[in-house]
């Protein structure tokens, strides 16, 4: 099991080898951590998704799926995007949004990735309640089988740095 570590701050200013973005099915930038990603990250980034797209993601990122590319100008040498599921009350998507952890950590071991940063996935525009969100991603990567050895959960806000902090003791 990795070591877990919290972070509160800004996931494009951490050294890792591997961070992850939770990104649209498009992979072609957006709001939130997507677009911080992909702006600090620079073209190199959108350049590959690209051809991600133009090749076998024609149709895009499913859902709960992950994908790596470069990581263009930010301090690690991938980028793992993942799509999260959006909340919604009427449908469990729990396994989805656990989906996005342990893809993300199978595509890290593919690579060779031993440190991985990750966002709070799916907690902005996608809604998921912030706590629900922490357990699910704890967890997840607490039974998940890797190679990686820190997984840091990078935490915008106070607020997400405490949820996550209930789970990860």
């Amino acid at each position: 099991m990795p070591t877990l570590t919290l972070v509160r701050g800004d996931i494009t200013r951490e050294h890792a080898d591997a961070i992850v973005n939770a990104a649209n099915s498009s992979l072609l930038g957006g709001g939130g951590v997507d677009g911080a990603i992909h702006r600090r990250g620079g073209p190199e980034i959108l350049a590959e998704c690209r051809r991600l797209r133009a090749g076998h993601l024609g149709k895009g990122l499913p859902t709960g799926r992950a994908v790596a590319t470069t990581a263009g100008d930010l301090d690690a040498r991938w980028v793992i995007h993942t799509v999260g599921p959006v909340h919604s009350t009427t449908e469990d998507r729990s396994d989805l949004l656990a989906s996005c952890y342990r893809e993300s950590l199978r595509v890290a071991d593919e690579l060779g990735a031993r440190t991985v940063a990750f966002p709070a996935i799916s907690t902005g525009v996608y809604r998921w309640p912030l706590d629900d969100a922490a357990r699910i991603a704890v967890e997840t990567v607490r039974t998940t089988g890797t190679s990686v050895t820190e997984v840091r959960f990078v935490l915008f806000d106070d607020r997400a740095y405490e949820a996550f902090a209930a789970y990860a003791g």
